[in-house]
């Protein structure tokens, strides 16, 4: 006769707790919010697709038909080292929970332990380790024009995965993941004006002085390659990845990255405009080659401040990056250093260039967003000179030493018959074909 009152007492215990467990599922339901995490899954998607066939055209269209193949064949060598490396100990390194400001803690070593959301987002962490796969792979398969038509294979692959741990993840721990560059100086490079695009233009730079000129570069011949138009269709596949990459930087599918995304555009128009008007004036004509170097620079000057300038204030970065990295560009060519697709300047100078643009840009006086709780114009300039000078000392020496090591094994460039032949068919079984 007890079973029955017991029974009811029971189930009344269940009616009463079920709105306590419903309610608690939906508060970890809501930690995570399903559009914001569509957003930044499918910006890395699109910035993914395209900037495998992107990279290869942009440089491919610049180099000797005959380089072509061999650089499809790094650039998918690199995708995959480095996607290896940077699950396995590169993420951590960079976005580690626990920081002393110089690296991340080994917590996320092979994804082991991520949160369930990333920081204050409503994005699940492995969602953002996606999104971050995206920019390091940009930055290490951009790096394939630094030794462009005569890099062996056998030294790039290891040194681009040595050189995403060594010299890519600690440079975006200090700007991104909370390292002492942002939280202790209060540097701001919100689309990776620095972390990538000055590192890869420092680091471009390096390279290029240890492996030295190309032999027809060398000989007085230096032609615009063999297929522009295939440059300026990858410089706009270029164009799209930033854009993705950057909006998606927001973790929301929010007013932030729709600022950002029309912020880029107008840079990215306004660089473009500029270097083909310049051209136009100084040369008398305009190149398609002209167009995808000025939309990139321009692009790429307004990343750092991207998500919290206003539009006008981005054309006006577009425009002095652009500028920038012509100057710069024309000087480097002038001189006596082979950079093959212009990393140098278009990176390398624009990067630097729009990074310390973002310090007036951000100013609310201007339409920006405003500087941090104790900074100001002066204070944020000189942030951001020490991030630029720190960025440009550990590219550098950074690259130095992951290239030497791994030279000490292999060499760096393929032997003078295979570049003469058309770069390296013979590391990897490619036959040379006719120019």
């Amino acid at each position: 006769m007890m079973v029955k009152p017991v029974l009811k007492t029971l189930a009344l215990l269940a009616l009463l707790g079920m709105p306590i467990v419903a309610h608690a599922q939906a508060d970890a339901a809501d930690a995570v919010d399903s559009g914001d995490t569509a957003f930044v899954l499918g910006a890395a998607l699109l910035a993914f697709a395209m900037i495998l066939p992107g990279v290869v055209l942009h440089h491919g269209g610049a180099l000797r038909a005959r380089a072509f193949a061999a650089l499809g064949t790094q650039i998918g060598a690199i995708v995959a080292v480095v996607s290896l490396l940077w699950i396995v100990v590169g993420y951590t390194l960079a976005f580690g929970a626990v920081t002393n400001g110089w690296l991340g803690s080994g917590n996320a070593w092979m994804l082991i332990d991520l949160a369930n959301v990333r920081g204050n987002s409503a994005v699940p962490e492995v969602a953002f380790v996606w999104l971050q796969l995206g920019f390091v792979v940009l930055a290490a398969t951009l790096l394939t024009g630094a030794w462009a038509e005569r890099g062996n294979i056998a030294w790039i692959v290891p040194f681009a995965g040595l050189w995403s741990i060594l010299v890519y993840a600690p440079i975006t721990h200090w700007l991104a993941g909370d390292g002492w560059l942002a939280s202790r100086l209060g540097a701001i490079d919100f689309g990776g004006a620095l972390n990538v695009h000055a590192c890869v233009g420092i680091s471009a730079l390096v390279i290029t002085l240890l492996m030295g000129r190309r032999a027809p570069w060398a000989q007085g011949l230096r032609g615009q390659g063999h297929a522009p138009a295939l440059s300026l269709a990858g410089s706009g596949m270029v164009w799209i990845a930033l854009l993705a990459l950057t909006a998606g930087a927001t973790l929301a599918a929010s007013d932030d990255a729709g600022s950002t995304l029309v912020n880029l555009q107008v840079a990215a128009a306004a660089g473009a405009l500029s270097w083909l008007l310049i051209d136009a004036m100084t040369l008398g004509k305009v190149q398609p080659l002209s167009l995808a170097r000025g939309a990139l620079s321009g692009l790429i000057a307004a990343a750092a401040a991207a998500s919290a300038c206003a539009p006008g204030m981005a054309m006006v970065a577009g425009l002095a990056g652009a500028v920038a990295a012509r100057v710069a560009a024309r000087l480097i060519r002038a001189g006596t250093i082979d950079d093959a697709v212009d990393l140098v300047s278009v990176h390398g100078v624009a990067g630097l260039s729009g990074a310390m643009l973002a310090a007036p840009l951000i100013a609310g006086t201007l339409g920006g967003a405003g500087y941090a709780p104790g900074m100001g114009l002066v204070r944020q300039i000189v942030a951001q000179a020490v991030a630029a000078g720190v960025v440009l000392a550990w590219s550098a020496i950074g690259t130095a030493i992951a290239a030497l090591m791994v030279a000490m094994v292999v060499p760096m460039r393929v032997t003078e018959a295979d570049e003469a032949r058309g770069l390296d068919q013979a590391s990897h079984g490619i036959e040379p074909g006719e120019a």
